[in-house]
Parts: structure tokens; sequence; C-alpha cells
């Protein structure tokens, strides 16, 4: 238990001490980026669901007959 607490009293020093954190606006700038990003990825994925969907539709009508 000894070890634990000393690894987490080290880990908040090293977060105190030697992390550069970024500054607000470059915290907002970056959210803002992911967020753009993420949302052109999942409508990337849900156009490619939605095209592989049909096509498996349309094969399982023409094996169907």
């Amino acid at each position: 238990m000894a070890g634990f607490v000393k690894y987490i009293k080290e880990s908040f020093e090293e977060l105190k001490n030697n992390v550069t954190w970024p500054t607000w606006a470059e915290a907002q700038s970056l959210t803002i980026l992911v967020a753009v990003f993420s949302i052109i990825f999942s409508l990337a994925i849900w156009g490619v669901d939605t095209v592989f969907s049909k096509v498996v539709g349309f094969y399982f009508k023409f094996i169907n007959g």
C-alpha cells in the first residue's frame, strides 16, 4: 500500500513540475479541432456504412430472385 501512495505522490509531483500545460486558448482551439474531425469521420463512416448496407441488400435481393 505504501508503494501505491508513493506512486500517486510522484505522479502529482510530475504533473505539477514537469508537464507543459497548454494555454486556455490553445485548449479551446484544439478541442474545436477534435470535435470537427470527429464529426467529419463519423459522417464518413456513416456514409460508407450506408453504401455498404445498400450493396449487401441489393446482393441478397439479387441472389433470392
